[in-house]
Formats: structure tokens, sequence, C-alpha cells
């Protein structure tokens, strides 16, 4: 235990000296370097922002607008026939759009029903099963310049339906219902 404590201390300060001494060997201008991509990074930071803006602008409208709602009201009897609680339902649609907002809902899902309920597992099984599909499109292909991502839509958002239904299954295999 002492050794892993020691190790996450002073592994991060051990590979910054490392790459600076690596660099100053090999003869680079490490705090020139540094700073340049610092540099980088400011300007990709002001590029992303009109698609950050752009996608939490969506969501916003998205949820204010009661869609969220009427989707997940619609999908309720479904849900209800093959024994999936209508819980995990707004975590599931939540999951694609906002990772904030999905871990807050896991809380809340957790807080209300425990850990070790169905409907603890089942959230945090989602959590961890998927990722915020359209943040990285926005975040990720607008920091590349990528203006055509209507496949990449389709085929993450197919993983993120693919993803809920193999945590319901898992968790019902494993822990029951």
């Amino acid at each position: 235990m002492v050794i892993v404590q020691l190790l996450s201390i002073w592994l991060i300060p051990a590979l910054i000296a490392f790459i600076l001494l690596y660099g100053t060997a090999k003869k680079v201008p490490t705090y020139e370097t540094f700073v340049e991509g610092g540099k980088e990074g400011i300007n990709i930071a002001f590029s992303l922002i009109p698609y950050l803006v752009g996608m939490l602008v969506s969501v916003a409208i998205f949820r204010a607008s009661g869609a969220l709602e009427a989707l997940m009201e619609a999908i309720k009897p479904l849900a209800a026939a093959v024994g999936l609680p209508a819980e995990v339902i707004p975590l599931a649609a939540l999951r694609t759009i906002s990772g904030t907002a999905a871990l807050g809902m896991t809380t809340d899902l957790i807080a209300a029903y425990g850990p070790d309920s169905f409907i603890g597992r089942l959230a945090s099984t989602i959590q961890g099963s998927t990722e915020t599909t359209l943040y990285v499109l926005t975040v990720y292909f607008g920091a590349v310049g990528v203006k055509k991502m209507g496949d990449a839509l389709k085929v993450g958002v197919l993983a993120d339906i693919l993803s809920f239904v193999v945590s319901v299954l898992i968790v019902m295999l494993v822990f029951g219902r």
C-alpha cells in the first residue's frame, strides 16, 4: 500500500522531469517548446468555443422544450414490458448528451435507491459503459475541423444504444431482477 501511495505521488513529477531531461539531452529547447505548446492549446480552446456553445444551447433547448420528457414517456411502456425500471431511461438518453448531467442523475438514483439496488447497479453500469457521443463529436471533431460527422453520429448513437442494452442484460444476468 505504501508503494502505491509513493508511486501515485511521484509518478507524474518523475515523468515530467524525465521528459525535460531527455529533451535537454537531445538539444531540444524545452522551455520554448513548452511555451509553443501552451500557445497551441489556447488557440485550440478558443476554436472549440463555438462548438461547445452550440452543443450546450442545443441540449438546453432539447430539455427545456419538453422533448426529452416526451421521448421518455413514449419509451416507458416498452421498458415496463421488458422489466426495465423507468427511472433509468432518462439516464440512458442523457448519457449520450452530457456526461455531467448523466453523472448527476446516477448520483440521484444511487442516493434514492441505494448502490446495491438493481437500479443503483444498473445506473452505475450504464454510466461506465458508454461515451458522451455529442460531446465527443462537437469537441474532438470541432478541434480538427471535421464538418461532415453524420456517419460518426449514427455509429456513436448506435454504440450508445447497444451499450445500454448490454448493460441491462449484464446487470440482469449477474444480479437478477
